[in-house]
Formats: structure tokens, C-alpha cells, sequence
């Protein structure tokens, strides 16, 4: 089984465009998705405690609160979204997030808000796992890591697009344009899902709706999947690159470090341009399974080296201090960008395509175990608990032992894999273009489905 790209001999702007009809608007749901999000995410400090009246304390209890609520709920979520299909799923929960931003603006003190952030957290359990089993799911093979490259860009996109528009909410100094900033978040949420549900239906949505899909399906449950576990887990680990990202190299240059404040803009810049602008060409050499363990081992070494390059600056001054956090920053973002496109090809080949929902339910919490404990551990080592900075070697000791692990684990998974999934995988296409499911695929990748009422 391998994951192929097609080849795609356009300009480096055209290149920025997805290549088919049924990409375009996957990656149209992504930026509107991310709009709404970014533009609530970025006023939510102050909405949360000069709107709602939380305290400092009280707002980090209730995050973690929440995202103990969506680790928990995430593997259930999964077996819903087998049993009752993708789509409808996706745009469900969607509505449901969109119903949790109406309640927002209403919300008084930490118990109210914990509730909504709980039912928050259902819905974006129930979200992940029905978007990321649909994508897999309506895509051919070929196209399923350079299509889900093109949504993070657009995901990116769009989260700056609603940076934009929170901050103008902030800049106009009125908290009752903040307590409201909500509704609009929850505006591009029920376009967002109504864009959802005009997608064509995937193989499994089809089967849901003959009734195909309401028995169990045959072979173990996802959770008896070792290699499947351990891979989402390492792998996890190795997306603790967003800690060092968002948390630990900030605090190092304003607590280790003479550079300037106002270079943490620039940081924050250069990564979501990169992250917009590169991930269709940093993907596009991952093929096999082979190609992904590889591109961990260029996700590692881009890790590294931000450790190393971050501790020197330890004993830097001026320019030069400045010159070698931001270079820190890029290569960080390198490590992004490098575990994205692996992290794509292990979710297309590793996943039995009958259990595609309880599998994301299984990797969302495997990878959070191998990552929530990151903020804590990586803060304390870098910034703590030894001298002069020496916590960055154990930080990047960590990183490789991570990537060291997968290498077993993915083996285990393929064997798995070999053993208890399907003898061909359920969406690809026969020599006359038809699916194993009875619907067929067009020449551009998209299913055969009537989309003249759909939009463009």
C-alpha cells in the first residue's frame, strides 16, 4: 500500500491552488472553519476574564478541564461517527460548536463556562474524528496526503484571517464588542457546516444510508492495535515541536535572552507564512510508509538543531541573539512542517478503512499522552532546572529517542495491518474507474456524484 502524489507541473503560485474541484473545497471548509476559530481564540483572554469574570487561575483550571473532557471523550466520539457516518457527523457537530458560541456571550463565572467548554469539548471530539475519517475516507489514495497538505495551509489561512478580525475587535477598546465577537465566530461555524453537508457523501456515509453500516464490523477494535497506539504516541512526542513553538521558546527569549520583546511578532509571523505557503511542497515527497519514517528523522533533526541553536543564545548578545532565536523559530517550524506530511501518510496507510472514526478516536488520545505532559516537562528543563540551558540537550534527547520508537512501532502496525484489515483497501478503484463501493471516480479525483447543484 502507498500513498502517491500526482505530479503536478505547475508554477510555484498555481501551486498554491489545490488541484481538484473536490481539494478546493475541502480546503474552503478548512479556512472557514479556522476563521471563526482564530477570531474568538485571539480575544479569548479578555473575554474570558473581563467579559465572563474568571481569574488567571480559574481560566487555566478550566482549559485543562476542557481538554481533559475532549481526551476523554475522544474514542467514544470515534465509535459514533463509524456507526452513524461521517458527514452527518461532521456537520452535526459543527452546528453543536456554532450553538456553544451562542451561549458565550451569556455565560457568567467559572461553572457556566465550564459546562458550555465541556459540551465544547463533545462536539469537537465528535469533530475531529468525523472530519479526519471523511477525508480519508472520500479521497483517493493518491491524493491524500497532498490534499490534507493543502487544508493545513488553508487551515492557517484562515486562522490569520480571524487573528485580523479579533484584533480589530480589541482595538476598539469596547467590551461589548468583545463579549459579542462570538456570534461571529458562530456565523462562519453554521456556514461552515452548511458547506459540510453539500460535500459528496463518502463510501461509508453511502453504506451508512443503505443500512450496510448499522452491524459491528469484522476484525479487533483499534484499541487492540498496538502498533497503531505506539505510532500515534511517538508521534505525539514528536508534535511537542507546537510547545516549543507557542511556549518554551517565547518565555526563553524574554527570560534567557536580551533580545526584544517585539521579536516575538516577528516569530509568530514567520511561522504561519511558512506554515501557509509551504506545506503542498514539503509533503510532496512522501509516497510510501518508508518516506514517512524518513520524514520524521528530517522532523528530529530540524528539532535538534532548534534546541541547540535556542541554548546558545544563552550566551549571545544584540543582533546576533536576535538573529539565532529567530533561525531557532524557522527550524522548529521545519519540524512542523516534516512530521505533518509523515503524520498524513500514517493516518492513510495504518488505518483499517472499515473503523476509520474509532481510529482517530485511538490516535487522538495516543497522541495526547505522548505530548500533554510537554508544557510542564519542557518548560521546567529548558527554563528551570538546569544551568545555562543544558535542559535543551535532555529536550532533544527526548525527541530522538521518540523517533527511534516509531520505526518499531510502525512495523507492528503493518503487520497488523497485513493480519486483520481487508485484502484491498475499500476505496480503491477498479481498472474501469468504479469503487469497491459501486460509485465511481472521476478523472480529477473527485467521487462520481452529482455536484451541478453543489457550490463551485
Amino acid at each position: 500500500m502507498t500513498t502517491q502524489l500526482s505530479d503536478d507541473q505547475r508554477g510555484f503560485f498555481r501551486r498554491l491552488i489545490p488541484p481538484t474541484p473536490l481539494s478546493r473545497r475541502l480546503a474552503t471548509q478548512s479556512m472557514l472553519f479556522s476563521t471563526g476559530e482564530g477570531a474568538f481564540n485571539t480575544g479569548s483572554a479578555v473575554f474570558l476574564t473581563q467579559v465572563i469574570g474568571m481569574s488567571a487561575a480559574q481560566v487555566g483550571l478550566a482549559i485543562t478541564l476542557v481538554a481533559v473532557a475532549e481526551f476523554l471523550f475522544a474514542y467514544p466520539a470515534g465509535r459514533v461517527v463509524d456507526r452513524l457516518g461521517p458527514k452527518r457527523m461532521w456537520a452535526g457537530s459543527t452546528v453543536g460548536r456554532a450553538a456553544c458560541f451562542v451561549a458565550l456571550p451569556f455565560v457568567d463565572g467559572f461553572g457556566q463556562y465550564l459546562v458550555v467548554g465541556v459540551v465544547f469539548a463533545v462536539f469537537g471530539s465528535l469533530g475531529g474524528a468525523s472530519h479526519g475519517a471523511y477525508i480519508l475516507d472520500v479521497l483517493p489514495p493518491k491524493e491524500r496526503v497532498e490534499t490534507q497538505a493543502y487544508m493545513y495551509s488553508s487551515l492557517n489561512l484562515g486562522f490569520t484571517l480571524g487573528a485580523a478580525i479579533g484584533g480589530l475587535a480589541l482595538a476598539t477598546g469596547s467590551l461589548t464588542v468583545v463579549r459579542y465577537t462570538p456570534f461571529f465566530a458562530a456565523a462562519l461555524m453554521l456556514a461552515n457546516a452548511y458547506w459540510v453537508t453539500r460535500l459528496p457523501p463518502a463510501p461509508h456515509d453511502l453504506r451508512v444510508a443503505s443500512g450496510e453500516r448499522r452491524e459491528r464490523p469484522p476484525g479487533p477494535s483499534a484499541v487492540r492495535n498496538r502498533g497503531w497506539i505506539l505510532v500515534n504516541f511517538f508521534t505525539g512526542v514528536l508534535w511537542t515541536n507546537q510547545v516549543l513553538l507557542n511556549i518554551v521558546i517565547p518565555l526563553w527569549l524574554v527570560e534567557a535572552t536580551d533580545a526584544p520583546w517585539g521579536l516575538l511578532a516577528w516569530l509568530f509571523g514567520t511561522n504561519t507564512v511558512l506554515c501557509i505557503f509551504l506545506p503542498a511542497y514539503t509533503s510532496k515527497g512522501v509516497r510510501t510508509i518508508s518516506d514517512a519514517l524518513r520524514y520524521t528523522w528530517i522532523s528530529s533533526a530540524f528539532f535538534v538543531v532548534s534546541c541547540l541553536i535556542t541554548m546558545y543564545t544563552h550566551s549571545t548578545v544584540g543582533l546576533i541573539t536576535v538573529l539565532l532565536v529567530w533561525l531557532g523559530h524557522v527550524t522548529v517550524t521545519g519540524a512542523e512542517l516534516a512530521i505533518s506530511g509523515a503524520t498524513w501518510a500514517f493516518q492513510a496507510e495504518l488505518m483499517d478503512p472499515r473503523r476509520r472514526g474509532e481510529y482517530q478516536g485511538v490516535e487522538e488520545v495516543s497522541r495526547a499522552l505522548g505530548s500533554l505532559w510537554a508544557p510542564w516537562l519542557f518548560t521546567g528543563l529548558a527554563m528551570s532546572w538546569f544551568a545555562d540551558g543544558q535542559g535543551w540537550l535532555v529536550i532533544a534527547a527526548i525527541i530522538v529517542v521518540a523517533t527511534i520508537g516509531l520505526g518499531p512501532s510502525v512495523r507492528i502496525a503493518e503487520g497488523f495491518r497485513d493480519e486483520h484489515f481487508p485484502p484491498a483497501d475499500e476505496d480503491d478503484t477498479r481498472e474501469d474507474g468504479t469503487r469497491e463501493d459501486g460509485t465511481r471516480e472521476d478523472g480529477d479525483g473527485t467521487v462520481g456524484v452529482d455536484l451541478s447543484t453543489e457550490p463551485a
